[in-house]
C-alpha cells in the first residue's frame, strides 16, 4: 500500500540557529524512544569462527598505539 501522505518541506534556511535546531529536537523528540539498556555479555571463543579481518584493518590496528600493546 501507498503512502498518500504529504509532509510539509524542509526549511528553506539550512543554517539556521541554534534556537531553530532546538525547537526542531523538541518537536522531534516524542517521535523517537530510548533503546532499552541491555547488559553485555563475554560470548564463549568457541561461538566465534569464520570472522575475516581485512590485511588493511588489522595494519591499521597494528600500527594504532591504544590496540598494539
Amino acid at each position: 500500500m501507498t503512502n498518500l501522505k504529504v509532509h510539509a518541506p524542509a526549511p528553506a534556511d539550512l543554517e539556521g540557529d541554534l534556537a531553530s535546531l532546538r525547537g526542531d529536537c523538541a518537536r522531534m523528540a516524542p517521535h523517537w524512544t530510548a533503546p532499552e539498556e541491555r547488559v553485555a555479555r563475554p560470548v564463549p571463543l568457541s561461538l566465534l569462527h569464520g570472522v575475516t579481518v581485512p590485511a588493511t584493518a588489522a595494519r591499521l590496528l597494528e600500527v594504532m598505539p591504544e590496540y598494539g600493546n
